[in-house]
């Protein structure tokens, strides 16, 4: 009997592995669609943040030239660090947690509303662009004691600084062919 209970306990980890837990968490479509490229094309986060490969530009050039060549080469790590801003903004703010709990309740009971029949106000009947409106409107006032705008402000900020700091003192890796040539003119 423990040899027949141990392949079982060896599967429940395997399922409730990020790699297959997210993509059931996330429709198909263009979304799961744009998660997917980003997470094949994700750098090794060992070179992403290697202590070594930090040091100061030596001039204006070498600095515009490392934010341009590491935004592109580093794009979806940079991606995944705004998300967990996001992440850790919500999870750090109760308030907010309630008002997100609103607002995806509100939508929820409409989406439940809406496979029993049409949702009929004054009698019109509402579609459900309206009614997905109407929800945000009826969560607005929990956003705003909240304090969503400046949590907004905050996660955009944070990023600029720590993606900002990162592609500006990161070291770029030299590739041959790559670097730009002045034409004689």
């Amino acid at each position: 009997m423990a040899a027949e209970k141990d392949p079982q306990k060896d599967a429940e980890p395997e399922g409730l592995s990020a790699t297959t837990l997210l993509p059931k968490l996330i429709p198909s479509g263009a979304g799961r669609e744009w998660l997917e490229r980003r997470r094949a094309t994700i750098r090794p986060w060992g070179s992403f943040v290697d202590q070594r490969r930090f040091s100061r530009p030596r001039n204006l050039g070498e600095l515009c030239q490392r934010l341009v060549r590491n935004v592109e080469y580093y794009q979806s790590n940079y991606v995944f660090v705004f998300l967990g801003l996001i992440l850790y903004c919500v999870v750090t703010s109760p308030m907010l947690l309630v008002a997100l709990a609103v607002f995806f309740g509100a939508c929820y009971i409409l989406y439940l509303r809406t496979l029993q029949s049409k949702f009929v106000l004054f009698g019109r009947e509402v579609t459900p662009a309206h009614q997905y409106a109407l929800a945000g409107g009826v969560s607005f006032p929990f956003f705003w004691l909240a304090g969503a705008g400046s949590a907004v402000f905050w996660v955009l900020g944070a990023t600029l600084v720590v993606i900002g700091s990162h592609a500006a003192f990161h070291q770029t890796e030299a590739v041959d062919g790559e670097e730009l040539q002045m034409e004689p003119v």
